[in-house]
């Protein structure tokens, strides 16, 4: 991984917090002081619009790609999303088109009840599948997940009676917080 950490412990909010979005732009704005040396945005918004709870990444890619943004470099929407069968290519082919990324992984994630609700962001990188127990090439200078619905037993059948609606509010929650901090960070 290319940034330095900061030794910033995670930000952990629940989507229902009226201050989410803020909390999120804010801790953005912070890591975005990296691109200030040249490197280039890239969000990798992860997951399949085949599974509703891992509908995550597509959702938020989809809302992001109606920005039209300059500032960044999107992969993975509900039209072209970044799975476990394309995400290496995907990353190869994003390594070929920007010279040094700053890369912001978004995906899904199962976890404890009381965190079902949760969007944690941090640095270091994403670690697609692991939900499902499956070892996918790790994604990201920071990452951005949610927690959609709990964890430790029979994953891909949670993942499929996951609320929707759970699901699209915090994927348009990241997105709104990212072009947030895209608007505060980049776009001066």
């Amino acid at each position: 991984m290319l940034s330095s950490p900061t030794n910033t412990p995670p930000l952990k909010v629940s989507y229902t917090d009226p201050t989410a979005s803020m909390q999120i732009s804010a801790r953005l704005i912070r890591y975005f002081h990296q691109l200030r040396d040249g490197r280039r945005l890239a969000i990798v918004c992860l997951g399949t619009d085949r599974s509703t709870g891992d509908s995550l990444g597509p959702l938020a890619g989809t809302a992001l790609s109606k920005f039209s943004s300059r500032h960044f470099d999107l992969y993975g929407t509900l039209a072209e999303p970044v799975h476990a069968r394309n995400l290496d290519e995907t990353l190869s082919r994003l390594h070929r088109e920007i010279e040094r990324p700053y890369i912001v992984g978004i995906d899904a994630c199962l976890g404890k009840s009381a965190s079902v609700g949760c969007i944690l962001l941090g640095e270091g990188p994403i670690h697609p599948g692991a939900g499902v127990n499956k070892q996918l090439t790790p994604v990201g200078d920071v990452h951005l997940s949610a927690v959609v619905n709990v964890g430790g037993f029979m994953e891909y059948h949670v993942l499929q009676s996951t609320r929707l609606h759970v699901v699209v509010s915090m994927a348009e929650l990241i997105a709104a917080s990212l072009m947030d901090a895209v608007h505060g960070s980049l776009a001066r």
